[in-house]
């Protein structure tokens, strides 16, 4: 990708993204004109249609880049040479650290999923699927190797644990009692503990 001439040289699809994250998280996705964007960015509209079809492809990559980071990572740790206890807990504590990390881009796209086209919709959709079913087929390999209970379902597990990182931008603060690692440690603490035999 072309890098700009201006400042720091910070390459034009990352800083349509990161007005674009800003100003989503400030004012709503639905409240934010493609305007807005391209003059908080410093370029033209010409050149977002260049890189972003759309507002909505925007949208869309706001949460897929956050959403392949935590792939490779997922992909990482179900892949070490590690005991599946230790694989599904520091998956399931990194899951937490990067949604914090990248809380605006979580929180932005939870509240303004349905603003996608269907096909966007579909497609964010099938890459949430994939990242849930590597996630759970960690606790299902641990139930199956009598690591884990087989008394609570491995889908309810997932759908606790993910829903428990959904709300995290409804409460957490970087200010607060807790750190992420903290929060992180809690939370796949938590996990571990409803899946003991």
């Amino acid at each position: 990708m072309p890098r700009t001439t201006d400042g720091d040289g910070t390459p034009v699809p990352q800083r349509l993204l990161a007005a674009a994250t800003r100003l989503f998280a400030e004012r709503g996705y639905d409240r934010t004109s493609v305007q807005e964007i391209v003059e908080a960015a410093g370029v033209t509209k010409g050149a977002l249609y260049h890189y972003f079809g759309s507002k909505d492809d925007l949208l869309h990559e706001v949460y897929a880049r956050v959403l392949r980071v935590q792939q490779e990572r997922l992909d990482a740790f179900a892949d070490a040479d590690e005991p599946v206890e230790k694989r599904l807990r520091d998956a399931a504590a990194d899951v937490v650290v990067t949604t914090i990390e990248n809380l605006d881009d979580a929180s932005i796209f939870f509240r303004s999923m349905h603003h996608l086209s269907p096909d966007k919709n579909r497609q964010v959709r099938a890459e949430r699927r994939r990242y849930h079913e590597r996630f759970r087929a960690l606790i299902e390999e641990g139930q199956r190797t009598g690591v884990f209970t087989k008394e609570t379902p491995a889908d309810l597990v997932v759908d606790y644990h993910f829903g428990s990182i959904h709300h995290l931008s409804t409460w957490y603060r970087p200010d607060g009692p807790l750190s992420k690692q903290e929060v992180a440690d809690h939370l796949a603490d938590l996990l571990l503990r409803a899946l003991r035999p």
